[in-house]
């Protein structure tokens, strides 16, 4: 059979079909029927649909008169769409003995099936160098969520869930294989790979794994200062602890070359820029000042405080996520920098929510501080605000 006669069925990521090496026409029409009965049915091309089942994902609940003549007129029609798309003229779906089933006239070959071919293929494998080519190939072919604008129909998010699964599992022992290797720069590839399909997965995990090993400390400061950013724009949170422990791992790693003390001192000088306002950070560098913070209070003499600012709706509720917010956290952000002192510490804790320690103070002056925010954040008419929480840090030693 030649190759241009297969009819190709995409499932990961958005669904398509394509014959003759051109995409079918009229597939992305919101026919949801037509589209749900060919997912259906070229997933299970092997096996077919029971009818009954069948009847169940397309029609529902909903309440039909005779559902098997609903299901009749549904697949009569989508063979007249099939014929129209271009298709060889012949009986596309039959029914035997209660089973729905795709005509054996017409080759599937799907995404999705030969994954799980890959996925069968090398559990028998016991050579590392096709064990991994069998993972790459499989990585390779997972272009995102399977049928990802259908993830509402049980079925196909079912199958979504487990494909995500093996999905994992792939890149997890692909990535295993490359770390015995040390080969860092496949290690990289793949981890990029992976994360463009499979976004705030914490795949960023692989790439700082990389860069730290290859000694590229440079880039992975910045991914991880990237990576933060977008988790908190995109998501509100922070990464795993995966990737935390990657960067206390860099730090650890990170090698400076012989040199006297006046010679590291001016560096530091020249790497610190000059801000005004609070010194902002990012939560790892705030949980290390903290920590210092906390010891240093063991000679006494200083009292810190932590405060932590939330926005809130005009119910007082904390604000969700969407444009809004990020343009109000924008707001809050220059506020707070300008309302604390030069050596106060700020950190976005999330989308909305800022923590701020506030150095040798008093519990009066945090009150002066939470004014201060609010004159330079508040807008007359402004329904939105700020909900203050305020801790005393407490020496444990």
């Amino acid at each position: 059979m030649e190759q241009s006669e297969i009819l190709y069925v995409q499932m990961f990521g958005n669904f398509q079909m394509s014959y003759r090496d051109k995409p079918l026409t009229g597939e992305r029409r919101r026919d949801t029927h037509f589209m749900s009965l060919m997912q259906i049915l070229l997933h299970n091309v092997h096996t077919g649909v029971s009818r009954d089942y069948l009847e169940d994902v397309l029609l529902g609940d909903r309440d039909v008169e005779n559902r098997h003549q609903a299901l009749q007129t549904i697949v009569y029609k989508a063979k007249k769409k099939l014929r129209s798309m271009g298709l060889p003229e012949v009986n596309y779906i039959y029914l035997e003995k209660g089973v729905y089933f795709w005509t054996p006239l017409i080759h599937v070959e799907e995404d999705a099936a030969i994954f799980d071919k890959l996925c069968r293929k090398v559990s028998e494998e016991e050579e590392e160098a096709v064990r991994f080519e069998l993972y790459r190939k499989a990585i390779y072919l997972y272009k995102g969520e399977f049928l990802s604008d259908y993830a509402g129909i049980l079925w196909a998010g079912a199958e979504a869930r487990r494909y995500s699964g093996l999905f994992c599992e792939c890149v997890q022992k692909a990535a295993a294989i490359l770390r015995g290797q040390q080969d860092w720069l496949r290690l990289e590839k793949l981890g990029r790979y992976v994360t463009a399909t499979a976004p705030f997965a914490d795949w960023e995990s692989l790439i700082m794994e990389a860069l730290v090993e290859s000694g590229r400390h440079e880039e992975a400061k910045k991914l991880y200062a990237d990576t933060v950013d977008s988790y908190l724009r995109e998501r509100g949170i922070y990464p795993s602890e995966r990737i935390m422990k990657m960067m206390e791992s860099l730090g650890r790693q990170m090698k400076h070359s012989y040199e006297i003390l006046d010679q590291i001192q001016e560096k530091l000088e020249e790497e610190g820029e000059e801000f005004p306002g609070g010194y902002q950070c990012t939560y790892p560098v705030f949980c290390g000042i903290y920590h210092v913070i906390n010891r240093m209070m063991e000679r006494g003499g200083q009292s810190v405080y932590l405060m932590l600012c939330t926005l809130v709706d005009g119910k007082g509720n904390p604000m969700k996520e969407g444009r809004r917010l990020e343009e109000l956290s924008k707001r809050l952000r220059e506020a707070i920098v300008c309302s604390v002192r030069h050596g106060d510490i700020i950190n976005q804790y999330g989308n909305g929510q800022f923590l701020v320690l506030l150095i040798n103070t008093t519990r009066e002056n945090c009150s002066i501080v939470e004014r201060r925010i609010n004159q330079r954040f508040m807008a007359e008419g402004q329904r939105t605000g700020v909900q203050y929480h305020v801790n005393s840090v407490i020496c444990k030693a």
